[in-house]
């Protein structure tokens, strides 16, 4: 399937390659050149080149591979998503579950201001870890001693952000494999905490960090809840690559900071019991295919990201073809030995952000026992 994959992607994938590196290029002079001077005209001027980035991964989704997103709310968090800076928490179901965020952020228009809590190995994939690095995206070595510090740092620096943000921390700490549940409901069970059956155990120190230093300039929590309903497989980058179409429902809970407790073992409580909740919700979910708010009309695709991927895809492939005729490649053995190797280096980057989001092959020997068991 990946060669099947790689093959129907590289048009858009030396696109994405060729754009990306000029955005990094931007990003890091920016960085040395006006980041110095004032941080936040490096923000703004950040956010407008990488929205362009992240409109592409958009196109992706919204157009190339059909992907639909229901969403349910109710009025009053509708008519303030998207106004004020929030701190999002989702359940993580899958590798694509940051491109949904991104999705959910364009449909809001914040895109350009719509920030993560990831992993540390992020941010060394070529070109798009790069771009998360210079965007402002916080990445965890996953050690709370290494970490606690770099949060803080890093919930304090957003104080003054120049325009309505996001910031999701998937607060599970990785996404639901069915080792990973049997593992949660293990622990459950041995501390007499209720066992899940759709979810993980949240790893509460981070969140709790977040709410304690942001609370006096983030005045929401939006608690986010994905599901797919029957009939639709799991979305991963490869099956969204290989346009394989997807759905998948969101509820969005808005929660004011000022609701939330103040002691650090309440608000750790208080996590923990939004993902039982998270939980009893899902499982309602697979019997009834819907969430219980009022459905939000989908705004539809993004025409705006069609605008950026046809300007970005005449930019690359004029450039191509200018670069190819100014050194006569298509002439020589040479040329033609250079312009396949720069085809192949395309098809490497695909390919290492495809294993990178693949699940551990024990991740993937316990959902092959699961399913023979189901």
């Amino acid at each position: 399937m990946e060669i099947r994959t790689l093959a129907i992607i590289t048009p858009f994938g030396i696109v994405f390659v060729c754009t990306g590196i000029i955005v990094n290029l931007i990003q890091a002079a920016c960085f040395l050149i006006i980041r110095p001077v004032s941080k936040n005209l490096f923000r703004t001027i950040n956010g407008a080149v990488a929205e362009n980035f992240w409109l592409l991964i958009v196109w992706v989704l919204d157009w190339w591979s059909g992907f639909t997103v229901q969403l349910y709310t109710d009025k009053e968090t509708y008519r303030l998503i998207g106004k004020e800076h929030a701190f999002l928490m989702p359940n993580h179901m899958c590798d694509t579950d940051i491109l949904m965020m991104w999705l959910l952020a364009q449909r809001f228009c914040c895109l350009r201001s719509a920030l993560m809590v990831v992993k540390k190995s992020s941010k060394y994939l070529p070109i798009y870890g790069w771009a998360i690095w210079f965007f402002g995206f916080v990445f965890l070595d996953r050690s709370w001693e290494k970490d606690e510090q770099k949060l803080k740092s890093s919930f304090k620096e957003l104080e003054d952000f120049p325009r309505p943000f996001w910031l999701t921390m998937f607060v599970e700490g990785t996404r639901m494999t069915p080792d990973k549940l049997l593992d949660a409901q293990e622990f459950a069970a041995s501390r007499g905490l209720p066992v899940p059956r759709n979810v993980l155990i949240p790893r509460t120190k981070g969140f709790v960090a977040a709410v304690k230093y942001m609370r006096s300039f983030v005045p929401a929590v939006y608690d986010i809840t994905v599901a797919v309903p029957k009939g639709h497989a799991v979305p991963s980058l490869l099956s969204v690559c290989d346009r394989q179409p997807s759905e998948v429902k969101m509820h969005i809970k808005r929660y004011s900071m000022k609701e939330l407790p103040e002691s650090d073992a309440a608000l750790a409580q208080w996590c923990r019991d939004r993902f039982v909740e998270k939980d009893a919700m899902l499982e309602k979910f697979r019997a009834e295919g819907r969430f219980g708010d009022q459905k939000i009309p989908d705004a539809g695709r993004s025409l705006k990201a069609v605008l950026v991927v046809i300007t970005c895809s005449c930019i690359t492939y004029f450039g191509i073809y200018k670069f190819c005729k100014m050194f006569s490649l298509l002439s020589t053995w040479k040329g033609n030995g250079i312009l396949a190797g720069g085809l192949a280096i395309v098809v490497l980057l695909l390919h290492i952000f495809f294993e990178y989001t693949k699940l551990p092959q024990r991740a993937l020997v316990a959902a092959e026992t699961n399913g023979k068991k189901n």
